[in-house]
């Protein structure tokens, strides 16, 4: 089997910046791993205790092409530029830019800010967590 990659996020709040990218890539929830019912019976497993106050979201691309995503809430802030972010392809073709305005323009009703705009070309924008990526062709 290969390798596989999946991109985890320092969260303040997992289950509401995971809503933010599953609209952001069309992803969905991924479900627990079998043979658990629910992730609070997964976490359980690894002897968590009953009290930990930090919460976790795990989405997945349906068609299972993209990386998993994952999302643990910590208790530090985030405090400097991300090394490493995500760009959102809307695809290319003579529409490309109104396509990657329009996806700007829904990412930001969800929360997302608008940090620089190049035009024609891609735009750079920050979730709810003030993490960084570009929407582009």
């Amino acid at each position: 089997m290969g390798i596989r990659v999946d991109l985890t996020f320092d969260t303040v709040n997992a289950e509401a910046l995971a809503e933010f990218w599953k609209l952001a890539l069309d992803y969905e929830d991924e479900p627990p791993p079998a043979p658990f019912a629910t992730r609070a019976e997964w976490a359980a497993s690894f002897g968590e205790p009953d009290d930990d106050e930090g919460g976790g979201a795990w989405l997945r691309d349906p068609a299972g092409a993209g990386p998993r995503l994952c999302f643990l809430d910590v208790p530090e802030p985030k405090t400097a530029k991300n090394r490493l972010h995500i760009d959102v392809r809307v695809g290319k073709g003579d529409d490309a830019w109104q396509r990657i305005r329009a996806k700007s323009a829904q990412l930001e009703a969800a929360g997302g800010r608008i940090l620089t705009t190049v035009d024609g070309h891609h735009i750079v924008m920050s979730d709810p967590e003030g993490n960084e990526f570009c929407v582009a062709a």
